[in-house]
């Protein structure tokens, strides 16, 4: 069955790359090299929803990203995503967020765009392929140092409940959650951006939180099921990982970072001189080709 994930998710790859082009399920199924009805049929299946309306969705998304964020013209907007008009263009605003091109344009309110599905994972490959916790070659070991973040307004989700991300997402919708915090990018702090999430500590327990940085200055709206905090400066240790390969590595990256930063002994740290800074909330950074993997937990000197 992993084997369906792994198909479904070039198709999701494919759809990103090719999303100006001509995206009918026939030309899609003979780039995959299965047939229409069983990429139809499997795509429903994992997704959750048909191919028409998962393409439809994210082609509404890039366009409301060039509405928000350029100034050409909506006709050339619709016309490069596929609608045969502006007016096709405003009846799927309409209905799928509620107002027209022209009204997000003048005031971009906070909606939840459609995401760019995510549907195969590392436990997924490692089954396929029989791959274990190796890891790959030229890989390192975690390593720590220290980074200034100036003070922000964080507005995300602090769940009681959970204390990572997989159990966070059981408890929230993922689709609404991270559409929300796409439509806030524009307005991401600089450091603490989109989807860096992180850990707070309530009577002991860590407990997890998910949404955006955004600058002390931002006074606009907060989404539904969100809250604004108010976060000082302060000083942190990063324990992080350098980029690698999310699917053979990810495990393995994830709990050798972690498990540095929650056993590491801050009085070993520049002669124990620092202490935890409770005032401020640790951070994940969870960009595997990019960045790597980070936990920074906030320092403050005794």
């Amino acid at each position: 069955m992993y084997k369906w994930n792994e198909m479904v998710q070039k198709t999701i790859d494919l759809i990103e790359e090719h999303i100006e082009e001509d995206l009918s399920l026939a030309n899609l199924a003979e780039k995959i090299g299965y047939s229409p009805w069983y990429l139809s049929v499997k795509f429903r299946e994992i997704v959750g929803m048909t191919l028409r309306s998962y393409i439809a969705g994210r082609r509404l998304a890039r366009a409301a990203d060039e509405v928000r964020n350029t100034d050409d013209r909506l006709l050339d907007i619709a016309l490069k995503y596929s609608w045969s008009s502006q007016e096709s263009m405003t009846k799927a605003f309409t209905a799928t967020l509620g107002c027209t091109p022209a009204e997000y344009r003048k005031n971009p309110c906070l909606i939840p765009l459609p995401i760019l599905k995510v549907v195969y994972f590392p436990e997924h490959y490692r089954m396929l392929h029989k791959g274990g916790y190796e890891m790959s070659n030229n890989q390192m070991f975690p390593m720590i140092r220290s980074e200034f973040i100036p003070a922000h307004k964080y507005i995300g989700i602090w769940d009681g409940r959970s204390t990572g991300y997989g159990d966070f997402f059981i408890n929230h919708d993922c689709d609404y959650v991270c559409g929300m915090i796409n439509s806030l990018a524009e307005k991401s702090h600089p450091v603490i951006t989109s989807h860096t999430a992180g850990w707070y500590f309530e009577d002991g327990k860590r407990l997890y939180f998910y949404g955006s940085g955004v600058e002390t200055s931002y006074n606009g709206e907060i989404p539904e099921g969100f809250e604004v905090k108010n976060v000082p400066e302060s000083l942190y240790l990063v324990f992080y990982h350098p980029p690698f390969d999310y699917l053979k590595d990810n495990d393995k990256v994830v709990g050798s970072v972690e498990q540095m930063a929650w056993s590491f002994d801050i009085d070993s740290y520049k002669s124990g001189k620092y202490k935890w800074n409770d005032a401020c909330p640790c951070y994940q950074r969870h960009y595997p080709e990019g960045l790597g993997y980070q936990v920074l937990r906030p320092i403050i000197e005794k």
